[in-house]
C-alpha cells in the first residue's frame, strides 16, 4: 500500500479537531475518506505533493468510484471531504488554486424523511409498554426526550443533568460542531426528568458520571442500546419501515409542520446549519394534504 503519511491529512484531521471540534465520527468519515483518494493518487499517478493534483485526477477518481456502484450521496460526500481538505490548504498557502474549485456535485433524489403518525406515538407514550423498573423507566425517558425535543441520538446520550433547566423551562443541546442551542420543554416532561434523576441517585449511591440517562449499571448510554430501545417499541405500535431514533427526530418535526409551526423555528429546533435542510418537512406535510384531499374530494 502507498504511504499517504506524505500528504498533510494527518494536520487537517487535528484542525477539525482541536479547531473545528467535530465529532469523533465525522473525523473518521473524513480520514476515510481523504485516505482513499491519496491511495488512489498514488498508486495511479506517483503523485506526492498535494500542489501536483489536478481536476482531472479528482474526476477520474470520482468516475472510478461510479463505475464500482458508489452511490451519488456517498460520492457528494467524498466531494464535500475533498474541498474542505483543499480549502484548509488554501488557508495554509500551502496551494494557490484547489482542485475541486470547479467539481461540482452530483444531483440525488431527495426522499422524503419517513415518520411515525402522531396517534401511533400517542399509544406508545400513553399506554403501559415499559416496565416500572429504573430501565424500564430509562427507556421511557428516552422516548419522551426524543420526540419531545427532536435531538439527535448523540445528543440524547450526551445530555447532562447541568442542561436541564428546570426554571426557564429548556434544555440545552451540544450539537454537530460542538454549537449549543437551547430547546423549550414542557412541565411534564421536566417533572419526569426530575422524577428520574432522583430516583437515579437512590438506585446508584456514589455515581461516577453527570450524564443524565444512564443503563442499569449506571453507565452511559450506548449508540446501540439507544437505537435498539427505538426499534423494538416502536414495532409495537407502527408498521412504518423505518424505525429507529431519526426517525422521531422527523417525527417531531413533521408534527410540528403539520401543526403550523414556522420552518424557520424548526430549523433552530433541530440545530441545522441552513434553512435547506429543514424544508424539506414541508413536502411531507403537502404530502399529507393531498392524501386528505384524495379521500374527502368528492371529484379528486
Amino acid at each position: 500500500m502507498p504511504n499517504t503519511e506524505t500528504y498533510p491529512i494527518q494536520e487537517f484531521l487535528n484542525y477539525l479537531t482541536f479547531q473545528k471540534r467535530y465529532s469523533k465520527h465525522t473525523i473518521i468519515s473524513y480520514k476515510n475518506d481523504l485516505t482513499v483518494f491519496f491511495d488512489f493518487v498514488f498508486l495511479e499517478y506517483k503523485i506526492s505533493e498535494i500542489n501536483e493534483i489536478t481536476a482531472s485526477i479528482v474526476r477520474t477518481w470520482l468516475a472510478s468510484l461510479k463505475e464500482n456502484k458508489a452511490s451519488s450521496k456517498t460520492i457528494n460526500r467524498k466531494i464535500s471531504s475533498l474541498k474542505s481538505f483543499f480549502k484548509y490548504q488554501l488557508k495554509l498557502n500551502k496551494i494557490t488554486v484547489s482542485p475541486v474549485a470547479t467539481i461540482s456535485s452530483l444531483k440525488v433524489s431527495r426522499r422524503l424523511p419517513s415518520f411515525i403518525e402522531q396517534k401511533d406515538i400517542d399509544t406508545l407514550l400513553t399506554h403501559n409498554y415499559f416496565s416500572e423498573d429504573f430501565e424500564g423507566k430509562t427507556n421511557s425517558l428516552i422516548f419522551e426526550i426524543l420526540y419531545q425535543t427532536g435531538i439527535r441520538r448523540s445528543e440524547l446520550i450526551n445530555l447532562k443533568e447541568k442542561d436541564i433547566d428546570p426554571n426557564s423551562s429548556n434544555i440545552k443541546v451540544l450539537g454537530k460542531g460542538n454549537k449549543e442551542r437551547i430547546v423549550p420543554v414542557n412541565n411534564r416532561l421536566l417533572k419526569i426528568i426530575d422524577g428520574y434523576i432522583a430516583e437515579k441517585k437512590d438506585t446508584f449511591s456514589g455515581l461516577s458520571t453527570d450524564f443524565l440517562l444512564v443503563s442499569k449499571k449506571g453507565k452511559a448510554l450506548n449508540p446501540k442500546y439507544v437505537y435498539n430501545i427505538v426499534k423494538n417499541n416502536l414495532a409495537k405500535v407502527s408498521t412504518n419501515q423505518r424505525k429507529s431514533p431519526h426517525v422521531l427526530r422527523h417525527s417531531f418535526a413533521t408534527h410540528l409542520t403539520n401543526n403550523g409551526a414556522q420552518i424557520n423555528a424548526i430549523k433552530e429546533l433541530l440545530g441545522h446549519s441552513s434553512l435547506a435542510a429543514t424544508q424539506i418537512y414541508t413536502h411531507n406535510s403537502i404530502e399529507k394534504l393531498k392524501e386528505v384531499h384524495k379521500q374527502a374530494h368528492p371529484k379528486s
